[in-house]
């Protein structure tokens, strides 16, 4: 069987089991084992399968999130309703701890969705941590003492008591930032859809609870599962770019980290006025908080260095010839010289690439010493280079006679393999042409190789083109 057939499997079975859920809550309203325990709980893990085995068309890791999301809640839920119905209760913490690790897997899928990306980024992870812990622990934290006047149990009790609400918010302001910030399309409105049913049904079962108002096995429930299946189901659809997806989970994090200082600021200033353990989650943001601001400082630099790279010729330092062409083309007026060493190559041949090199450098730099302050020099290749410059006629003769002077006297080179130091000449043939406010850049380079081949033939050292040949 096919990927797409097992998939497409998946999806019908999810959608019969739900609409059979909902047929036989409405026949039979009583608590049932086989409608609450098995069936229920099914149709999450199924909407799981459908997430791990959706045809992914941008990101995988959104898949896994969302289906390793379904799947721990869906265990929680069972052990939950078990619980409910047998006398061999299992311990409540496990519950506990499986819906309380849905809430991050769900934001950091829903923050892949957001940047798209087929590649994982360790900014990514650091930054769904951040938001995980800093801002449903501080909210948390400042609701625990208005909460613990109506509520029964320790602060921990307490605590978890108010984190799914918590919870619950954020996740609808993911999905009101997603719906915003994203173009309609079946994915979003699938998502969005998903995320609004699960929360609001979370939120109205925390409500009525609390209110003595809730039925086990109400109809309300199946927000849940249906919620898991739209979000599951979403996965295999593409979406459109949207708009600030790049800085999404930066600004999250940042505000994150902004209410855990804060946090941490009251409670030095009012010592036992948060319990010890809720000041946990405000500690680990600030400490990933430093590790983001390490990480994404050395990204940049790196980042920095490549867009350097790009731009520069390894072996002189110069400006290669994509960003020679790159900024000869924003040039409005001016003029452009082509560069060809003569007796280079006899040089490079008897002495070696070692030595070839050290004199292109030496060249390199006497050259850029020549050039006035607005003009800009390139290696375009092997012994060539060019300069632009927006300069007036006069002032180009006088550019090309003083980068020929720069190699009136010998250059210096170190004879590694033979252990001394020779002196070495090399001359340049120069040809420079006019670059005009409305012509192609390619007929000035053109012009300029031209004169330059032309000063190299007649031995002339430099010529300005003039529309000769």
């Amino acid at each position: 069987m096919s990927a797409i057939a097992k998939y497409q499997i998946l999806k019908w079975i999810g959608f019969l089991l739900l609409v059979a859920h909902l047929f036989l809550r409405f026949s039979f309203p009583e608590p049932n084992v086989f409608i609450d325990l098995i069936l229920f709980n099914l149709v999450g893990l199924i909407a799981s399968a459908i997430a791990f085995n959706a045809p992914i068309i941008s990101d995988k890791f959104s898949a896994i999130s969302f289906g390793s999301a379904s799947l721990i809640w869906s265990i929680g839920s069972f052990f939950s309703t078990w619980n409910s119905f047998f006398n061999s209760a299992i311990p409540e913490w496990i519950s506990e701890v499986s819906y309380s690790f849905f809430y991050p897997l769900v934001f950091f899928a829903v923050i892949r969705s957001f940047t798209q990306r087929v590649k994982i980024r360790a900014l990514e992870l650091l930054d769904t941590t951040i938001i995980a812990f800093g801002l449903t622990g501080v909210l948390t934290a400042f609701l625990l003492k208005p909460a613990m006047i109506g509520f029964e149990g320790s602060a921990f009790t307490v605590f978890i008591s108010i984190l799914y609400p918590v919870g619950d918010i954020v996740i609808l302001a993911i999905a009101l930032a997603y719906a915003l910030l994203n173009p309609i399309s079946i994915k979003s409105l699938l998502l969005c859809a998903g995320l609004l049913s699960f929360s609001l049904s979370d939120l109205f079962f925390i409500w009525s609870s609390l209110n003595a108002t809730y039925t086990f096995g109400s109809i309300t429930d199946d927000g849940w599962i249906a919620g898991l299946l739209l979000i599951s189901l979403s996965l295999s659809f593409e979406s459109g770019q949207g708009k600030f997806s790049d800085k999404i989970s930066s600004y999250s994090a940042t505000i994150s980290l902004i209410a855990s200082t804060c946090l941490l600021g009251i409670a030095a200033l009012k010592p036992g006025y948060f319990p010890n353990f809720i000041l946990l989650p405000g500690f680990i943001t600030i400490a990933l908080a430093f590790i983001r601001m390490s990480y994404a400082l050395s990204e940049a630099n790196t980042a920095g260095t490549e867009r350097a790279l790009a731009r520069t010729d390894e072996l002189t330092g110069l400006s290669n010839r994509r960003n020679f062409l790159s900024e000869a083309a924003k040039l409005k007026a001016g003029f452009i010289f082509l560069l060809d060493l003569n007796g280079f190559k006899k040089i490079n041949d008897q002495l070696g690439h070692e030595v070839g090199d050290q004199l292109l450098k030496q060249v390199a730099l006497r050259f850029a010493r020549a050039l006035p302050a607005n003009a800009l020099i390139a290696r375009l290749g092997g012994d060539e280079f060019g300069v632009i410059a927006p300069i007036e006629q006069v002032e180009a003769a006088e550019l090309a006679l003083a980068l020929r002077a720069t190699l009136s006297y010998p250059i210096t080179l170190v004879d590694r393999q033979e252990r001394v130091d020779r002196q070495e000449r090399v001359d340049v043939s120069i040809g420079y042409a006019r670059i005009e406010p409305a012509s192609e850049l390619s007929q000035a380079m053109r012009q300029a190789d031209l004169a330059m081949y032309e000063a190299k033939r007649s031995g002339c050292g430099s010529l300005l083109w003039q529309g000769q040949g």
